[in-house]
Parts: C-alpha cells; structure tokens; sequence
C-alpha cells in the first residue's frame, strides 16, 4: 500500500464509510419488518413500484427494500443476513466489486441488490460459472423472490428456445456467462424478431467475477459453422513437425536480452508461448513440402499449417493444457483445472494437436458471429460483481469495466497463518520436503490439501505418497466426476488431498466433514437398495401375470419399459437437498430422509471438527506459484473459512517454470554462494520479492495480451453494433422500402461514378457498365447513342435511367405480389445480404488481424492500422450489401408450385418502343422465369444451362 492510501484511506476503505451508516439503517428496521405478516411483506414490492413509478429512486427505497428481503430471507431459508453482508449487497447495488472471503455467504449477499433492482421491471441477471450453480441458486434463493412476487428464470444448456424467452421475461433471470453471451449472438442472426430472447441488459452480478471477466476474456464468445476440411494438410504437417529439433528461449531478469540454443529448427518462447520457425527450419520445410519459397502468398496457407503443427509439438503439452479421452482432445481450463467440453481451441490449434495425438482431425469451423466477453458484460447499465479476490487485479477492473473493488471485513476475524515460501534447490528436493510436510500433518490427524499446477504433476506426488503408504485423494481433469465426493471430505481427520488448480470448485471444505455430501453418501445406499428391490418386485409380478395368461390362452398384456435404476437414483439423489417445488412423493419422502441424516451425522461431525481445530485446521500446500497471484490466494483461501484455524506454505524450486523464467538465475547463485544442497530450503525476503514481482510481470503481460484482444474487438465491435442496429429495425418490422430504393440509387450513382470516367463521353465505358447491370438493368441494346445524343448526355441521365427502370420492375412485382409479400421480400433480401457479408467479413477481419503484428516493425501502431482498414473493409461490405441486396430484390420471384422455377432474365420488352435510352417512352424491362445453372436448358439441347449457348435463354450471346 502506498503511503498515500495509508495516510487517506483507498476507494475501498472510503466506500465503506459511506455505506455503514446506510448499512445500520437496514438493520434498524428490521423489528418492523418482524412484525409483518407474509401478505404485508408481500406487498410491499407493489408498494416500492408504486413509489418509483412516483419518482423515487432505488437508493431512496434501498434500507427499506433490503430490510424486506432481509426478512424474507429469514422467513424463508432460514438465513439472516449479518451486518457484513448488507454492507456487501449495498456494494453491489452501487456497481462495485464486492471482495468477500471464502465461506462470507456471497449467494445469501447478492438477494438483497437482486431484489431492490428487480424492483425496475428492466430484468436482473445474476451470472454464474456453471450451470449446477444456476439451477442451485435459482431453485434455492429463487424461493425468496417468489415469496416476495417476483418472477424467476433459468438459463442455462438444452434450455428451448420458448423457455429462454420466458426465463428472460422474469424479473430475475440465473444463468451461466456463456448461455448469456451465446443468446446474444444468436438474437442477432435470428430472422424474425419472435425468436429472439433477450429483452435487453440492465443490470447484471456476476459471481466469481475474477474469474469470468478476467480468466475468460482471453477467449472471444464464436458461433461456428462448418468450414473446409483440411486434416490431410494438419497431418502432413504433424509429420513434418516431428522431424524438427526444438530450441528454447530463456529470458533472464537481469538481462535484456534472450538466449537460445541456435542449432533448432524452431524456437519456442516459453513465456509468450509462441514457436517460430528458424532458418534452417525453414529450408526443411521447403525441401519436405517441394515448394521454392516458403514465403510466397500462394504459400501462407502451408505455412499456417505448420506454425499450427510447431505451436501443437513445443507449447502445448498434454495433461497440463489438455488430456485425450476417449479418442477426443479436451482442453483443461488453465485457472480450475475442470475439463472443457465443447471448448476447442481456435485458429487450427486444435487440430494441429489432435493430429500430433493421432486421434480423428475435425473440420475446421467458420466463424457466423463472435463477441469477447468485455464488450459483452460493457453492454450493462449496470454490472457489478463478488469474488474472493480480486484486488491484485484491480487496474485491469478499473481500466476495462470500469469496476472499482470493496473489500467487505469478514463476519469473524480470521485466524488463518500463512507461512513464508520454502525454495528448493531442485524439483527432486521440492516434492521429498512436500512429502515430509504432509507425513507429518497425517501423523497428528490435521487434513491438507495439497495444490499442484497440472495433471502430470499432482499424478507425480501421488505415485510418492503411495510408496510412503499415505491414504489420499487426487483431484485433477481426470478424475472429474468425482470433484464434489473428494472436495466435500478434504476437511476430514487425517484427509490428504492433491488437487490441480483449486480455484473455483464451488464446494466448501468444512473441518470434521461435510454434513450434506455424508448424507446423500448413505442416502445413495438405501434408496439403491429399495429402488433394486421396486424393480425386482415389478418385474417379477409382470412375469407372473404373462405366465397367467398365457395359461389362460389370453394375449400377452402390454406394459411401459421398467424405470432405469440408475437414472432414477441421480435425479432423486439430486433433489434430495434440492430446492424446486415438486409433489412427486418420491422427492419428498428423499428430502425427508436427508434431513433425518443430516441430523444424524452432526454431532459426529462436530466432534471430529474439534478435533481437526486442535491439530491445527486444514493445511494447505501450494507446489508451485501460478502465474497470477489471485489463482494462489484462492488456494490459500480454502482454509481459515468463517474464523477457523488454518495454515498454508508454498514449497518451490529453482527448476519451476516461474523461477525459471523469470529470475532463477540469481537465486541459483545465491544458493551456490551459501553451498546449500537439494534438500535445504531457503526462506528469504529477497526470493519472496522476486517471486511476486515476476507475478506482477506475468500478470502486466496477460493483462496487455486481454486488453489487446479487446482493442482488436473494440474496432470489431464498432461495426457489430452498426449492423445489428440495422438489423433490429428490420426485426421490429419497420416499412423499409424508401431504405431499399435509397440504397438502390446510390448504388447505382456509385457504380456510374466507376465506368463512367473521362472527360468527355466517348471515354465512357459503357460496355463495362453494360455487363455490370446485364439482365437485370440493362440488355444488350443499351447505350447505343447518336453523335447529338451524346453531345447532350449527362451521367446524371444515365443513373436515372437505371433508377427509373429499378423502380419500374419494383413497382410491378408490388402489384403482382400484393405489398404485403413485398415488404416481406424486401426484409428477406436484406437480412440474407447482410447475414452472408457480415460472415464474410469477420472472416475476412480476422485474416487482417493476423498480419497486424508485421506492421509495427515498420513504426506503425498495428491498432491504429487495423481500424483504418477494417474500416475501409467495412465501408466495401456496406457498399456490396447495398448492391446485392437491391439486385436479390429486383431478380427474385416467388415460386408457385404449379410453375417450374425457371432462371430470371431481363428481356426486352414486346413491341418496338423498348426504352434504351434516357427519356425514351415505353414500358419496363420484362422478366423471364429463372432455372439453376445445373438444370437442362429449356431449349431442347439437352446440355445444362451453364452449357448451352443457345439465344433464346441467353441474350447475352444475341
């Protein structure tokens, strides 16, 4: 802290003098709201609307609605909100970040702000991480906001289209970041305005906020279609990859410069993780793939291939960035260590890593819509957020979001002890000090948990406690199913568990045990047993009646498929601590037994939580510093829950790859120098600075690469919301016929202004323009001009030629169809355009983008650049969807089913005042009927359309 916030205070400790006061009144009404009765409190929501429909504001109504919800929470759950948690929703009703400790109660938090800004009718979306937290939270303190009149929706996978709409017309809506983003860009791509979902973006609490707009904003929200198969070429060029010799960069602290081993083929930057061909590498390439000059632009798609097959060999790595299963390539998320499925990495990486794994090579995929997660959640009136930490990140907040962060006191002092680093020598020496460590926490019945940076790695210390003979549990990808199970127990007497990235896992780890999970585990016994034995039973008596009547010579009597025991015992198991209003029997008597259970297994849990408190709480032991700071205090937040006794101690190594990146040389002198071996730590301030300021260094870095990625959005994001404006006011059924001929004139002005260039017009190319506009504008008779004729022509003349005829031809098919078809086509025309060249043009942004990097070596900001021409590509695509659209609609017709669709043509119109010239009398082009390029040509020849060249289908050729 710097001496200017020790002598003033920060945001954070100025924010809650603000708020305690407002805090205070909340608590003082809560004997009035006690004496209510359900149907009063009820109404006073109708009540606060009323009062805001008058003009008050939510901060007026806020001690009063929180005591009603404060109360309600009460009645209902059986929970109060404590003094700490009213400052914490009064943080979040005022668009701040509240830095509430593990265990503080965030979800009892958020109801109060949920309730007093449902209170709008605008919609409140509360975001969660995952979807069991969604449903939880939704069925849990959803029972609140029913109980006080309010509506509750649920957003999260598999949900229909139907329900999505309703769940956002509820006054609160629970969902998951992705399922948020995901309907978004899908509003957006919708053809008619009903199946759309959204209702707009209020006000939104974001839960594990860290970890949501920070982790995740890495990574661009892409709808995807299916693009070109190219998985000959990824293996091609994994095959390539594998002859190549790998050299490393090592960039030292104390210098400025990089070494690298200069005998490779490519070069991989461990810290910006990048592979790069080197010159030899690259004469390899030429000589494997036959091709003179690597370099060439007819080579750029090789040379992706290859880049994508060197990134897939030198940076990533299995069990650490990703595990195969079940012949699949699935990313492990680098902050919780949970598998992502569905997730696949972008840019053909993913490929490229399933080739060099030798499982099946997926098509790649072409991008429909995309969107990053900061221009997503910037899109809130009102957005604000809880998390246990989140102030090592608080510029990035501030700077991006635009969040500030309150650190809320905890509701009892805390009393963990967080002990100095110990760095090894070695990795060797590291992991026999863990294991002692963990011996000797065993040997007196104290529970540790042990956190490790990747798969690979908390397998290694497994394999060391086993051959120890040290019962324990790992946690990591892949042994995913079974996170709550281990978790919930890892506050047991004596409990050892490894696990790979803490951060996120959503269950407490409570001292003696977990009451819930030691119940549902003897629930699970039982209700298998009865549900096995139902089975038995309904089976044998089916067996008897089919054998009485076939005694009988009855038929056979018909019966519905016995219910799988399996499916039932996870859907009761799963609603035995539920929270939904059911009336199934089967539920009710589940949650009946639960209760009994949890009863039962409480005083033995409390006993065993005493004894854990004597020996000294959970210990936790961190293997390795993670590259951000905030992932290591997660991990030592797990102990030390709500004032209980803990510890925590990070072991580390010369060899980690932080220390080795990053300064470990002048630590390895320092050890040199005092003559220590492998197995004596150090314990020094000096290494401790080192460490958290290469952090710092690591955190600046991703924090540069996210705001880069949102620099590149922000222009992307300009353009997006420029398009889907236009496409909201087709949605919303604006008449937009004045728009289409205002597009068609200035279409036709601009193509004018192209092929009529000269200073005289005998320098005109009306041949170009002629071509430009065949059958559709213009036949093969036009711009044919007298000497005098041209003498008085004008390009204004021939603009409004083609105008006219445009209008002409519109005008015709209004009569022929009706206006209401019309309006209908002209809104299907443009919504088609738009759609395929916005596609197109992402496409095409993103191929800009690649080579961004390129122009900085010639002093030009890449940034700046690539909004200059994304911009001029944007205007190019505006300019095409104008043309085509105007052309779709001038060509189209409506197919009638006793009529064989035939291919559209202008044709010159019957009798011999045809106009084909400016002012010249008589009716408009006609059209004839339209057949595929691929159909046999009407003419008889038998040859297909695209073929033939006979005159009467083709007046080109006349």
């Amino acid at each position: 802290m710097s001496f200017i916030e020790k002598l003033f205070g920060n945001f954070s400790d100025k924010e809650l003098k603000r708020i305690r006061p407002i805090a205070q009144k909340v608590e003082a009404l809560d004997e009035e709201m006690q004496k209510l009765s359900d149907a009063e409190l009820r109404a006073k929501t109708d009540e606060f609307r009323e009062r805001l429909k008058k003009g008050e504001t939510l901060d007026e109504l806020l001690p009063e609605a929180f005591a009603v919800c404060r109360e309600a929470d009460w009645r209902v759950l059986g929970l109060k909100p404590y003094p700490v948690q009213i400052i914490g929703g009064i943080v979040l009703h005022r668009a701040c970040i509240a830095e509430m400790q593990t265990g503080e109660g965030k979800t009892l938090v958020a109801t109060m702000p949920v309730y007093l800004n449902a209170l709008t009718g605008e919609g409140v979306h509360v975001v969660t991480v995952n979807d069991y937290l969604a449903k939880r939270d939704s069925e849990w303190m959803g029972k609140v906001y029913r109980f006080l009149g309010l509506k509750v929706g649920l957003v999260v996978h598999d949900v229909p289209a139907a329900e999505r709409r309703k769940a956002y017309e509820a006054d609160v809506t629970y969902g998951t970041n992705n399922e948020f983003g995901f309907d978004y860009l899908r509003d957006n791509m919708v053809v008619y305005k009903a199946n759309m979902v959204q209702r707009g973006h209020a006000y939104a609490i974001v839960d594990e906020v860290d970890s949501i707009l920070i982790d995740e904003a890495r990574t661009p929200l892409i709808i995807s279609g299916k693009g070109e198969d190219s998985s000959v070429m990824y293996k091609r060029a994994d095959d390539f990859a594998k002859t190549l010799k790998k050299s490393v960069i090592v960039e030292l602290e104390d210098k400025m410069q990089a070494e690298e081993q200069v005998d490779g083929d490519y070069v991989v930057d461990e810290k910006r993780k990048t592979a790069t061909l080197t010159e030899s590498g690259i004469q390899k390439a030429e000589a494997w793939f036959q091709v003179d000059n690597l370099s060439d632009a007819d080579n750029m798609s090789l040379r992706h291939y290859i880049d994508q097959a060197i990134k897939a060999r030198g940076v990533m790595h299995r069990d650490t960035d990703y595990i195969v299963k079940d012949g699949e390539v699935i990313i492990v998320d680098e902050f919780t260590g949970r598998l992502m499925y569905g997730r696949r990495y972008n840019d053909g990486l993913h490929q490229a890593i399933e080739a060099k794994e030798g499982v099946n090579v997926a098509a790649e995929s072409k991008t429909l819509a995309t969107i990053t997660f900061q221009n997503y959640f910037r899109m809130y009136k009102k957005l604000s957020g809880m998390t246990g930490t989140a102030s090592t990140e608080a510029d990035e907040f501030s700077e991006i979001y635009g969040l500030q962060i309150v650190s809320i006191p905890t509701n009892k002092p805390r009393a963990r002890q967080d002990l100095p680093d110990s760095v090894y020598k070695t990795v060797n020496g590291k992991y026999r000090a863990v294991i002692e460590q963990v011996a000797e926490c065993h040997a007196k019945g104290q529970p540790v948990l042990v956190g490790t940076v990747s798969v690979e790695k908390s397998e290694t210390l497994s394999r060391m406690l086993k051959a120890k003979g040290i019962p324990h549990n790992v946690l990591n990808a892949k042994q995913h199913e079974r996170e709550a199970e281990i978790v919930a127990q890892a506050g047991r007497q004596g409990a050892v568990t490894i696990a790979t990235n803490m951060a996120g896992r959503g269950t407490d780890i409570m001292l003696g045990g977990n009451i819930p999970y030691m119940a549902k585990a003897a629930l699970r016994k039982e209700l298998l047993k009865k549900l096995t034995a139902d089975k038995d039973a309904e089976e044998a008596k089916r067996k008897a009646e089919r054998a009485a009547a076939k005694a009988a010579g009855q038929p056979l009597p018909e019966a519905a498929p016995l219910p799988d025991v399996e499916t039932r015992l996870d859907m009761l198991l799963t609603e035995a601590d539920g929270h939904a209003d059911t009336d199934d029997a089967d539920i009710l008597a589940a949650r009946s037994r639960f209760d009994e259970l949890c009863a039962q297994f409480e005083p033995e849990v409390k006993k065993e939580a005493e004894a854990v408190r004597a020996a000294g709480g959970l210990f936790i032991i961190g293997t390795e510093r993670h590259e951000s700071r905030r992932i290591d205090n997660q991990l030592r937040g797990r102990a030390g829950r709500q004032g209980d006794p803990g510890s925590s101690r990070f072991f580390l190594s010369l060899e980690d790859d932080l220390m080795r990146i990053f300064g470990g040389e002048r630590v390895q002198g320092l050890m040199n120098t005092m003559g220590l071996d492998e197995d004596t730590p150090i314990e020094n301030k000096l290494i401790t600075n080192t460490i958290e300021s290469a952090q710092k260094k690591l955190e600046a870095s991703n924090f540069a690469v996210r705001k880069q990625v949102l620099q590149y959005d922000d222009v992307m994001n300009q353009q997006r919301e420029i398009i889907y404006k236009e496409r909201r006011m087709v949605l919303d059924g604006e008449d937009i016929s004045d728009k289409l001929h205002a597009m068609m004139k200035e279409s036709i002005d601009e193509s004018c202004k192209a092929y009529l260039v000269g200073e005289t017009v005998d320098e005109w190319d009306f041949a170009a323009l002629r071509r430009h506009y065949m059958n559709w504008l213009c036949l093969p008779t036009d711009f044919q001009y007298t000497v005098e004729e041209k003498n008085s022509l004008k390009r204004e003349d021939i603009s409004k030629m083609l105008y006219d005829r445009g209008m002409n031809i519109l005008e015709a098919k209004e009569k022929k169809y009706g206006s209401k078809l019309m309006r209908e086509l002209e809104r299907i025309c443009l919504l088609k355009n738009v759609d395929a060249k916005w596609m197109d043009h992402i496409d095409n942004m993103d191929q800009l983008k690649q080579g961004m990097g390129l122009r900085s070596y010639g002093q030009h900001d890449p940034i700046v650049e690539y909004r200059i021409e994304g911009f001029a590509m944007f205007d190019e695509m505006v300019a095409n969807i104008r043309e085509d659209a105007v052309h779709m609609l001038l060509t189209i017709e409506v197919r009638r089913p006793e009529v064989q669709p035939q291919r559209e043509q202008v044709a010159k119109p019957t009798g011999e005042g045809a106009p084909t010239r400016p002012g010249a009398k008589g009716s408009a082009p006609i059209r004839v009927t339209k057949i595929g390029r691929n159909d046999p040509c009407p003419c008889g020849s038998g040859l297909k359309w695209k073929k033939c060249t006979c005159k009467e289908y083709h007046p080109d050729l006349r």
